[in-house]
């Protein structure tokens, strides 16, 4: 039988279910909840086994199809992710590194945009060109980003016939690489948009675009944030390929994740509760260390959102946290709706002892701060010659607070960003300034296209209506 999906925030005794396709397009539940499965796959330990011979393209087939189902014809998945990985730099696509005899890096950065997010997006990009071509549609795709996720999804989906793409980030608080990955994308589908705010301002605006039933419907909205579940399901593969790599499933893995909106670290559960061996899943947080304090303590307050050397990272409402709590609230999407509405009334979600207990059992965290952070990339360099971004560093600090307390299993720290996308800090850290790899080396000699907009939604909505092609069907 295959796999649906429900909202997170669905109250009634027989929620309503949607299959993957419906998912993939709307992104967002109507009732503002976020898409979970019916029901998670298994794979057994020969299936496991059996990735270690898989280049990545048909892992990844694999991996999402137990999550798509019927949604593609036999064949087409493998095809899409053959043309999604293709451009790769690195054969392996999502390459190791060893560090030292315990630790090591999952290189996440050789995509056309030097981040993790190319290794759900290129993907994710394909899977919308065949479902909208199917069905003789066209969407409009909202999305927000922290610095990452944006030019992403800009080089996944600009020039493509069915859709329009706008991404909201906030202005002046992302790298200067990471923006003009987005502003000098001349595709006319693809538009890039600075929020006076913070990526909670631009996240907000996202959810009450949705909101907007009238816009929904005249545009055809869909989103790309990992509020999309098909971004999860693309994210566990390279959880599964590690794992694999270092000799699962039976060897048990521990994997350190830098992580503000959530979604990659919940990857990995998901990866785990699929049946990976993983020991342990740590957490990684800058300043902005919400979800650090809430493993701690079971404080989930919103503070205010503070720059740091890790941009993607400066968040403070960690959108996918929403689908660990459906999942500690025993899928109750009555108590998920009440439990987010007092959180944004009061910036505080409710305690519940049980269901911080429960996910303290899931998840290990650490805060790594600006000074850690300048250390972590120093002291890299020094012991082995790599260059690791901020981002990355703090994954590699995380990591190593973890290995100080134990544990035999081989710690896999994921490295999300090319060095070259923040090379101000590392230059800093260590005397050497990375260089962008050659796609990217005129990036700073091409034309941008900067619109600065208020936090505002009727402003922003104005300016989505204006610049997008009439969403719905093609034919």
């Amino acid at each position: 039988m295959a796999v649906r999906y429900l909202s997170t925030r669905d109250a009634r005794a027989t929620p309503e279910t949607q299959r993957f396709e419906d998912v993939l397009l709307a992104g967002l539940a109507a009732d503002g909840g976020l898409y979970v499965p019916d029901r998670l796959p298994h794979l057994d330990r020969t299936a496991l086994a059996a990735h270690a011979a898989l280049p990545y393209p048909a892992l990844a087939a694999q991996i999402v199809g137990l999550f798509a189902g019927d949604a593609f014809p036999p064949g087409a998945l493998l095809d899409a992710a053959q043309a999604a990985y293709r451009g790769f730099r690195h054969a392996a696509v999502s390459p190791l590194v060893q560090i030292d005899q315990r630790l090591w890096l999952l290189e996440l950065f050789h995509g056309p945009t030097l981040a993790f997010k190319d290794l759900a997006l290129q993907l994710v990009g394909q899977l919308f060109d065949r479902v909208l071509s199917r069905k003789a549609e066209r969407v409009t795709i909202i999305g927000a980003t922290s610095g990452d996720t944006g030019s992403a999804a800009l080089a996944a989906c600009s020039g493509r016939e069915a859709v329009d793409i706008f991404i909201l980030y906030p202005h002046n608080r992302i790298s200067e690489v990471q923006r003009r990955q987005m502003t000098t994308v001349a595709a006319a589908n693809a538009h890039a948009i600075a929020i006076d705010g913070t990526f909670d301002d631009c996240q907000d605006l996202v959810k009450a675009l949705f909101a907007d039933a009238q816009l929904c419907g005249a545009l055809n909205l869909a989103a790309v944030n990992s509020i999309n579940w098909a971004r999860i399901a693309a994210q566990t593969v390279y959880y599964f390929a590690a794992a694999a790599a270092l000799g699962g499933p039976g060897r048990p893995v521990s994997f350190s994740v830098p992580t503000g909106n959530f979604g990659n670290v919940y990857a990995g559960h998901i990866a785990r509760r699929m049946g990976l061996s993983v020991e342990r899943l740590v957490i990684g947080t800058n300043r902005n260390d919400i979800l650090a304090r809430y493993i701690a303590s079971g404080d989930m307050s919103i503070a205010p959102v503070e720059p740091s050397l890790s941009p993607s990272m400066d968040i403070q409402v960690s959108s996918n946290f929403e689908r660990l709590l459906f999942e500690l609230k025993d899928r109750n999407g009555a108590a998920v709706a009440d439990a987010i509405a007092a959180f944004r009334r009061s910036g505080a979600l409710p305690r519940a002892e049980r269901e911080w207990r429960a996910a303290r059992g899931l998840f290990s965290a650490h805060r790594i701060d600006d000074t850690q952070t300048m250390d972590i990339i120093a002291r890299t360099y020094a012991r082995s010659g790599m260059l690791i971004d901020p981002h990355t560093a703090v994954a590699v600090g995380a990591a190593e607070a973890e290995l100080a307390d134990g544990g035999g299993a081989p710690m896999v720290a994921l490295a999300c960003a090319h060095p070259a996308k923040f090379p101000d800090a590392v230059e800093r850290a260590t005397g050497v300034r990375p260089a962008l790899p050659a796609a990217l080396a005129d990036l700073f000699e091409r034309r941008e296209r900067i619109t600065v907009l208020p936090n505002d939604k009727a402003v922003v909505a104005r300016y989505v209506r204006d610049h997008a092609r009439r969403g719905g069907r093609t034919g």
